[in-house]
């Protein structure tokens, strides 16, 4: 089946670059472009596509403004197209609040050259975003967490018990929902969202803005701490350490794994071999296998493991790939993991707790 992409750009070369490595794919083709939200929207009506691309700062109608209307009106999948700037990553975060599915980055220098360099990712990307699970929304608040779970109200705050999260495309709408319930004395996390150098800092921050917990891009050597959440910066590997009684931070800046670096399954391997029992992993919506390996090797160093359930997911694939390892010990929708994460701690929160 052939993916039909629309393209909403301002840029003329822009438009013309993404058609050129879109329709060179065997498996997709360009059914308009369009150089604002005005004309895209007849577009829409007339070709009926699979996948809207649309740049994030947009004239005439603001990007973000158009994709709220049609996340309510017309809900699509939408793979946002976004500049490597500090205002582009704010943007963009928004957008993926807003409903977009995932999001690709211009290239600083040389446009044309660059995107052709892109063509394999922004291909690939285009392929995820066809197959992703695209619901109705209203637009959401900026509203801070709501009231926690009065089963999260816990004195068993513990610098020895961690949670352990790792995410993909649709992620970082997900670890939101996961965090936000979160009390200010819940065990310390450590987070890996697959997510380009330039955006992981906005993300971390819009994430602290919203918790109760501190949350915060980690920079390496940072001791973990309860209440706290520590998300892998765009240009390394997050891994998990243990020096003396405490957990640390480290990142590696080696080659990637499974195609990304960040890589999920090496901060997963790191806790599995730092944490033991003492962790608990999480695994959210994602593309493609990273993650599986990893969780299988915390569920055998004693480990216990959840992952999101397929109707909440944006994309089932790497929660999928973990159960079908046999590396998750329970499964549920977004909206109940975090609370599920606690129990787990409640429950058995006066067993040994050193490794």
């Amino acid at each position: 089946m052939t993916i039909k992409v629309l393209i909403v750009d301002d840029s003329a070369l822009i438009r013309s670059v993404m058609k050129e490595i879109i329709n060179s794919q065997p498996d997709m083709e360009v059914v308009g472009v369009a150089p604002d939200p005005l004309v895209a929207r007849d577009l829409i009506k007339q070709t009926n596509p699979d996948v809207l691309t649309l740049d994030v700062e947009m004239p005439k109608m603001d990007g973000l403004e158009f994709l709220e209307k049609l996340m309510r009106l017309r809900p699509m999948p939408v793979l946002m197209v976004s500049t490597l700037t500090e205002r582009g990553s704010d943007i963009t975060m928004r957008a993926l609040e807003l409903g977009a599915v995932d999001f690709v980055t211009k290239p600083k220098v040389s446009i044309q050259s660059g995107m052709l360099e892109y063509t394999d990712l922004i291909a690939e990307k285009i392929r995820i975003t066809a197959r992703a699970q695209v619901k109705p929304r209203a637009a959401p608040g900026t509203a801070a967490a709501g009231q926690p779970l009065a089963s999260l109200r816990n004195p068993m705050t513990s610098s020895e018990k961690l949670i352990i999260v790792g995410a993909s495309t649709g992620g970082t709408e997900a670890i939101k929902e996961f965090l936000i319930h979160l009390p200010s004395d819940c065990p310390g996390i450590l987070i890996t969202q697959h997510m380009p150098e330039g955006f992981t800092r906005s993300f971390a921050n819009r994430l602290d803005k919203l918790c109760r917990i501190s949350v915060r891009e980690a920079e390496g050597d940072e001791r973990v701490l309860p209440g706290h959440a520590y998300l892998a910066p765009g240009h390394s590997h997050l891994l998990l350490v243990r020096s003396g009684a405490n957990y640390m931070t480290k990142l590696d800046q080696g080659p990637p794994v499974n195609r990304h670096r960040p890589s999920v399954d090496v901060l997963f391997n790191s806790a599995a071999q730092a944490a033991g029992k003492n962790a608990v992993g999480v695994i959210l919506t994602g593309m493609g296998k990273d993650g599986a390996a990893g969780m299988l090797a915390m569920k055998h160093a004693g480990a216990y493991n959840l992952a999101q359930d397929e109707a909440t997911c944006v994309v089932f694939g790497m929660p999928k790939e973990a159960i079908a390892v046999g590396a998750v010990d329970e499964v549920g929708p977004i909206h109940e993991l975090s609370a599920r994460v606690m129990a787990y701690f409640a429950a058995h929160g006066n067993r040994a707790m050193r490794v």
